[in-house]
């Protein structure tokens, strides 16, 4: 089994060994690694190029970033990904992975064959000092392009793509912007029929630190202030930035799902209570009650 790790780093050296040494350990053939670096003056390039020249498992490329931010330095790794792998896994700087996490990803992905599929799954949450602080919420509702559009199911840096799904990926990728990688590759799994495997068991330690850009969703007072962000004006421009990237590529999803993009952009123009019975005619959910709920307040309320 051949897999390529797609690593985004910036400024994360102090982690960032750690991270590569869980990678190193994975029970897989062949592990090639791409890293892309966003400009990092810490000494992450410094650390990177020392694993390059002791990476006993495959292949190890450096690239540099776009600059841009970590959305766009996915993309370009993306982008820059080559063909021929079974396996594609997304990569932060600062986590660890269990020891059988691509072997596990490769088991449940290898019956999907050559349609498009992606694992996923919860994270056992642990300090910046690597103590155990829980786990991520259990996502229970099934995945579906109707969830999609509103949220991602999991974290970017627990997705293993096959290769189908990741040729799907880069191709709605091209010329277009997204407001993060897992997000957009659950958008379009789903939305093309794939399929979706979550594994309610963690494979991965995420790390809280200072310097997270999204950080833990569990814990009420979390999960609160996540609802509550469905009623900002930033969460009303991540769903334009998506609905515009999926416009570009509209002719990519199933018919099904065409037909419900088409009725929500519809009914989103009117917005309030029409939008929100459309959401709710087509069975439009969040993962949990109180997202959902907030989906709906948000839709009445011209903030989605």
């Amino acid at each position: 089994m051949r897999c390529l790790i797609l690593l985004a780093t910036f400024n994360g050296v102090k982690y960032l060994d750690q991270q590569l040494s869980s990678c190193a350990a994975q029970g897989v053939s062949q592990i090639d690694v791409l890293v892309s670096d966003d400009g990092s003056r810490d000494g992450t390039l410094d650390l990177v190029k020392a694993w390059q020249a002791k990476w006993a498992h495959g292949a190890f490329e450096i690239v540099s970033g776009p600059r841009d931010g970590f959305a766009e330095n996915f993309r370009h790794l993306i982008l820059s990904a080559s063909q021929g792998y079974d396996l594609y896994a997304y990569c932060d700087q600062d986590d660890v992975w269990h020891a059988d996490k691509l072997a596990v990803a490769g088991e449940k992905l290898e019956p999907c064959g050559d349609s498009a599929a992606v694992y996923c799954g919860r994270t056992r949450i642990m300090s910046e000092n690597g103590y155990f602080e829980g786990h991520s919420p259990l996502m229970a509702r099934p995945p579906a392009f109707k969830n999609a559009l509103f949220q991602s199911l999991a974290g970017g840096n627990t997705m293993v793509l096959n290769a189908a799904a990741m040729a799907l990926v880069r191709k709605v990728s091209a010329n277009c912007r997204f407001v993060s990688h897992d997000w957009w590759t659950y958008i379009w799994i789903t939305g093309v029929g794939g399929t979706v495997i979550y594994d309610p068991t963690p494979k991965i330690n995420y790390r809280q630190h200072p310097g997270n850009l999204i950080g833990k969703n569990s814990g009420f007072g979390a999960r609160l202030r996540r609802a509550a962000m469905l009623l900002t004006n930033r969460y009303r421009s991540w769903i334009e930035l998506n609905l515009s990237a999926i416009e570009q590529n509209r002719e990519m999803l199933s018919i099904e799902n065409r037909q419900l993009l088409d009725t929500l952009l519809h009914a989103r123009a009117h917005s309030g209570l029409r939008f929100a019975r459309e959401l709710a005619r087509a069975k439009v959910y969040r993962q949990s009650q109180l997202g959902t709920l907030s989906l709906y307040v948000g839709a009445i309320s011209g903030r989605i």
